[in-house]
């Protein structure tokens, strides 16, 4: 019987990654001719971005040789390239001196720099695509395409942020140029505020806002209202945002912002009611419970229907990594035209590092997510808001305020922060040391100890103080604010 030949595929050819190992050569030649041009182009490059290997280790040897202020010509790399087996494979050292050949790159060399670093980053997006590829077809492991989404979206970010020193290196009348308006905007806002609003004069007097690009902490102990104190922020710089387009003030202009907030620790409805709670003065527990009047109802639905265009985005997301959440925060940018001014995370201990976590590398994944959340600020030129824990060595002490030693697990967080704040309202403390009520029966100590306590209830009820610890822009201090625990509400103190 016949065996049936079935026409077998033609192998494919093998594709070839984008490259121009012409273009390298050239431009290898023009640096070693004329040490200027390699002085003008050694930063836009890297030795990585070349395609053929000998090609990137003769530009990192002539990188070296020029920041030690020495002469890059083939002679002078000769030494360094006497044991190099591919140099060997292309003849050898005598290979530098045939790239000066042709002096084809002498003009044009920025082109030829250019040509090369968009190369790399076509072959970068190439190797993402793959890498894509290969970890949707391997179904081996537990199936997570969300996640396998966000870690190519990170993937594809770090290609697009790989950029070249021209957009690093600002001129001093560029950097005045940014100060200037930095000045122009807190001079139009009625002074005092450069940056994002917190919607507190006395925290913007002190701080001057806050500021673009900056990595802020603001830590306590449980119970002091530093989630209630981030919600008041993010609300009254969404507030602003909201008030400044109505008004038709340019964006750019605004000290309001849209601001993203992630919360670790609640769900996006229970930060919906304190919000709520806050704007319309009725407590979250009466929301909760439904114990409310008809009138306190419209109240709410008022409060409610002010807020509806509210530019607040919340993500209630548990067990993010910090990859994750600089995935999330750029997808929120692009989708609201990069107008997210204000990034909230409550709070930093809950995000997860790079790595799998354990009690003996905490430190260091705290570590990595501290300065992940500073380059996030960078990055997206934008101020970040992240709240931290504090230890328990707070409540060993007498006087019970926090300082910067207090900070969790790492004193990372202190370095990379470039403010610091702690909130701590003393009326806490004091009310768990209330005496036993004084009796008909009770001795007079007992009736003057619980006066005394009275006596100070009454000094420090309502009352909180930011402690700004740490600011890079200016002077540390303290600012005394109101609180009102039924609403979790803050606003300025002027009873002093």
């Amino acid at each position: 019987m016949a065996t049936l030949a079935f026409p077998q595929p033609a192998p494919a050819e093998p594709v070839q990654l984008p490259r121009n190992v012409e273009a390298e050569a050239a431009l290898l030649g023009a640096m070693m001719i004329d040490n200027r041009l390699a002085d003008d182009v050694v930063d836009l490059i890297e030795p990585a971005h070349f395609y053929e290997p000998v090609h990137g280790r003769v530009f990192a040897a002539i990188k070296t040789l020029r920041s030690n202020d020495m002469l890059a010509t083939p002679v002078t790399l000769r030494p360094m390239f006497e044991a190099d087996e591919g140099m060997r494979e292309l003849g050898g050292p005598a290979y530098l001196a045939q790239l000066t050949g042709s002096g084809a790159g002498l003009i044009g060399a920025r082109q030829f720099a250019q040509q090369i670093y968009d190369l790399a980053m076509l072959r970068a997006l190439v190797t993402v695509g793959r890498t894509l590829v290969d970890r949707a077809m391997d179904t081996s492991e537990e199936v997570n395409p969300r996640a396998q989404i966000e870690l190519a979206e990170e993937e594809l970010f770090k290609v697009a942020a790989e950029g070249t020193t021209d957009n690093a290196i600002k001129s001093f009348a560029q950097a005045t140029k940014t100060a200037l308006k930095m000045a122009e905007t807190a001079l139009n806002s009625g002074g005092k505020v450069s940056g994002i609003t917190t919607g507190f004069d006395t925290v913007n007097a002190r701080i001057g806002g806050m500021h673009r690009s900056d990595l802020m902490i603001l830590a306590g102990r449980p119970g002091m209202g530093k989630t209630s104190l981030a919600t008041n922020i993010a609300f009254n710089a969404a507030q602003r945002w909201m008030m400044d387009m109505k008004a038709g003030i340019a964006p750019s202009e605004s000290i309001g912002a849209k601001v993203a907030f992630f919360s670790l620790e609640m769900s996006a409805d229970q930060l919906a009611t304190r919000v709520l709670a806050e704007q319309s003065r009725i407590t979250s527990e009466k929301l909760r419970r439904g114990d409310i009047s008809r009138a306190e109802f419209h109240q709410l639905a008022a409060a409610a229907a002010d807020l509806e265009n509210l530019p607040l985005f919340i993500d209630d997301t548990g067990g993010l990594s910090i990859g994750a959440l600089h995935t999330r925060v750029r997808r929120l940018q692009r989708r609201h035209n990069n107008e997210i001014g204000l990034v909230i995370v409550d709070y930093l201990q809950l995000l997860s590092g790079g790595g799998k976590s354990s009690e003996a590398n905490r430190v260091q994944e705290i570590s990595e997510i501290s300065r992940g959340l500073k380059t996030l600020a960078k990055d997206l030129h934008v101020p970040v808001l992240a709240l931290s824990q504090l230890s328990r060595a707070v409540e060993q002490r007498e006087d019970k305020r926090p300082q910067l030693s207090d900070l969790r697990e790492s004193g990372s967080i202190e370095q990379d922060a470039d403010m610091v704040w702690f909130v701590f309202r003393e009326d806490y403390y004091v009310a768990a040391k209330e005496p036993k009520r004084p009796t008909e029966g009770d001795a007079a100590k007992i009736f003057e100890d619980h006066a005394q306590w009275a006596s100070d209830m009454e000094r420090v009820f309502g009352l909180a103080e930011l402690i700004i610890a740490k600011q890079r822009h200016g002077a540390t201090g303290k600012v005394t604010m109101k609180f009102d625990p039924s609403v979790t509400r803050f606003s300025d103190y002027a009873g002093y």
